[in-house]
């Protein structure tokens, strides 16, 4: 009896494991695609971003157009990585998604509402990855 209930608890957390791992890529995945996006508005100099003066971390709506492009980019790649449950797309998600946090926490004032949406977002993907252990995990 006791046997069948630890067999019941493991499926369970497989379960639980594979649910957040595959959270946490779809996640990364749409994200990245929405900064590659953003990234070539700022590129092409589109009249989507609002410039404010007197900012501290100010950088030309190209040079942020770029940062987000290659990020979103990266963010893609591991984000497909993670669908196959390798371990340097875990590392390298959680690494990227920090990234994330950073790049749209600077340029909050150009884009501010998405800005804290992709913030929030990139929370949740760090923490999917971290909470989720190796052994935890099957091959799917």
């Amino acid at each position: 009896m006791a046997t069948s209930h630890s067999r019941q608890d493991q499926t369970t957390k497989y379960a639980w494991a594979a649910g957040l791992t595959a959270f946490a890529a779809v996640m990364l995945t749409i994200t990245g695609l929405i900064a590659i996006f953003r990234g070539i508005m700022g590129i092409a100099e589109d009249d989507v971003f609002l410039a404010t003066r007197n900012y501290v971390f100010e950088f030309d709506l190209t040079g942020w157009g770029w940062v987000h492009l290659i990020l979103g980019a990266i963010a893609v790649i591991i984000g497909i990585g993670l669908f196959q449950a390798s371990t340097w797309a875990r590392v390298g998600g959680v690494a990227i998604a920090g990234l994330i946090i950073i790049a749209n926490f600077l340029s909050l004032p150009y884009y501010p509402v998405w800005s804290v949406v992709a913030i929030a977002i990139s929370g949740f993907v760090i923490w999917a990855l971290c909470v989720t252990r190796r052994d935890d995990m099957r091959s799917w």
